[in-house]
């Protein structure tokens, strides 16, 4: 008759795969596999796994399951190992699980007799049973609750007193508010100076002009403004009084006042008065 280990080699070599791919497919470790089909069962592992890997193996070969696990059980590999009795040592006190002859010696020797349950004291109110103290005058209570009622009316009294004539006595506190800055107004100077009158030159071209006051005997005064102007150039002057305008090119030159432009009156070199 054929061991386990025979026939599991002999149905993988018949299905002409490897111990590594029958690992892949069943997801066992390979040398489990080996051991297996060596007939070694003892891998480490619990009896639970071993089980379970031998019928897994068995079922990815086509071979009868329950007929393997039962030859694998009739070599005794089945039988639930023997617990050993532990023994654990607490402090100084060694507490060993007795055995079973240890456990039959102790059966004959007589149990000791139960203590008897230690009774709690309990307070009784008025029933059977024991109680604790002396019982309290109920007269002597009625006294007690009687004075310290009038107590409290008295106390109620003095309170309501106090709220009705002693509240306003006190001055109410004015709610807190933030502190508001006021900005200083602004007057007016009584007598306001009057805008400065402008005008402003405007360029067609380039031109160099010269702005002068106009005396009052109708020679020039001092230089308000003299500069050369670009194309598209503008340049505001200040418009005090009667004033002369002096251009290189007068048609190059537009003067506005206003919104309002006007020309400078004459062309070439020249001069102009406003």
């Amino acid at each position: 008759m054929q061991s386990i280990g025979e026939r599991l080699e002999e149905a993988r070599k018949k299905k002409g795969i490897s111990i590594r791919e029958a690992a892949e497919a069943t997801k066992i470790r390979g040398d489990y596999l080996q051991q297996f089909e060596n007939n070694r069962f003892d891998i480490n592992l619990t009896e639970i796994y071993v089980r379970g890997f031998l019928r897994s193996y068995a079922a990815f070969l086509k071979l009868p399951v329950d007929k393997i696990v039962a030859d694998y059980s009739a070599l005794g590999r089945g039988e639930p190992r023997v617990r050993q009795p532990s023994r654990e040592i607490y402090g100084r006190m060694d507490v060993s699980i007795a055995s079973a002859d240890d456990r039959g010696e102790a059966a004959g020797d007589e149990a000791p007799a139960p203590q008897p349950a230690r009774r709690q004291p309990s307070i009784s109110r008025g029933g059977g049973g024991e109680s604790m103290g002396p019982a309290i005058d109920p007269a002597l209570l009625f006294k007690i609750g009687k004075w310290a009622g009038l107590v409290v009316i008295v106390l109620l009294v003095v309170l309501a007193l106090k709220a009705i004539f002693g509240g306003g006595s006190a001055p109410a506190t004015p709610p807190r508010t933030n502190p508001t800055v006021t900005a200083p107004a602004q007057t007016a100077p009584a007598n306001p100076a009057p805008a400065e009158r402008t005008i402003t030159l405007v360029a067609l071209d380039i031109v160099r002009v010269t702005v002068r006051h106009k005396n009052a005997d109708g020679s020039e005064g001092e230089i308000i403004y003299q500069g050369t102007l670009a194309r598209g150039q503008t340049q505001v002057v200040a418009w005090p009084g009667p004033i002369y305008i002096s251009a290189s090119a007068g048609e190059n030159l537009q003067i506005e006042y206003r919104g309002k432009r006007f020309g400078s009156q004459f062309s070439g070199p020249g001069r102009a008065q406003m």
